[in-house]
């Protein structure tokens, strides 16, 4: 399984997600946004499962990465604003 990041703008909204990862069974774990990354309210959520725009995604929901090594690579960004 690989390792993703999702950012957000808001802290409820990674509270949200992390809820949603966790009634996927998923380990997800919130934590300070990485310093490579940037995001407007500083927490993310790391976590396994495959995302799904369609059903994973909401307003509050700022950008998706792949942990890639040492880096990361965008796999998604909300274009709701």
């Amino acid at each position: 399984m690989s390792t993703q990041i999702a950012t957000f703008h808001t802290h409820f909204g990674a509270i949200r997600f992390h809820k949603l990862c966790k009634s996927l069974g998923d380990p997800a774990v919130m934590m300070p946004v990485p310093r490579a990354l940037s995001a407007s309210c500083g927490t993310c959520v790391r976590f396994t499962a495959p995302f799904d725009p369609a059903s994973m995604s909401h307003e509050d929901l700022d950008s998706v990465y792949a942990v890639e090594g040492d880096g990361y690579r965008l796999l998604f960004r909300n274009e709701e604003e």
